[in-house]
């Protein structure tokens, strides 16, 4: 039996693509969550992107892997309170700037009913935790160099995925959310060098 035939009771109420940004955009969210329903009810998956979405909830995974650098001690415990304050200024541009603006509806009130998450109260273009987690990706890998970046990319890709997955985020909200993410991180990083602080 063809996959897209068999019933899917979670998707209730679910619409993938619901206010998005023209035909093209909703097919793209359409066609990823169909791609991401394959993998739900796995149970490695079902645990590794439900941990993961929570972690990301209020930055509290990069919030710990920025107190866990620093018992390495030496540059990286100057920039525990650097990475603090640049990573807040980021959440208040994508939370109370980028998602009033656009104000998208979610594919679901409360994420897929099979899974138990956090309800956010803000809208949901573009991904706040995408954006997190593209952000802290860009300034460690600036940080710490190439050879750390597969580390902070694929953490910051599984915690941006969590988010479709667990169906509180439309797909492209994720993919605009790493956008948003990386230019943010990137900014920050020449601010910071422009006043020594990198």
């Amino acid at each position: 039996m063809d996959h897209d035939a068999r019933p899917t009771p979670a998707r209730a109420g679910l619409v993938p693509g619901l206010g998005s940004f023209g035909p093209r955009v909703a097919q793209f969210d359409r066609w990823a969550d169909d791609r991401l329903e394959r993998i739900r009810g796995n149970p490695i998956a079902d645990t590794l992107f439900t941990s993961a979405t929570k972690l990301g909830d209020f930055s509290v995974i990069w919030h710990l892997t920025n107190l866990a650098r620093a018992t390495t001690g030496g540059r990286r415990r100057q920039q525990v309170p650097v990475f603090a304050i640049v990573l807040g200024a980021e959440s208040l541009v994508v939370n109370q700037g980028l998602k009033r603006l656009f104000n998208r509806k979610r594919p679901t009130a409360e994420g897929d009913p099979r899974y138990d998450v956090r309800r956010p109260l803000t809208s949901s273009f573009p991904s706040g935790h995408a954006s997190a987690a593209a952000f802290t990706a860009t300034m460690l890998t600036g940080w710490d160099g190439k050879r750390a970046a597969p580390l902070w990319w694929s953490m910051a890709a599984v915690v941006a995925t969590s988010r479709a997955y667990v169906r509180i985020h439309h797909a492209s909200d994720v993919v605009a959310g790493m956008a948003v993410g990386t230019a943010l991180g990137l900014a920050a990083r020449r601010l910071l060098r422009r006043f020594a602080l990198d």
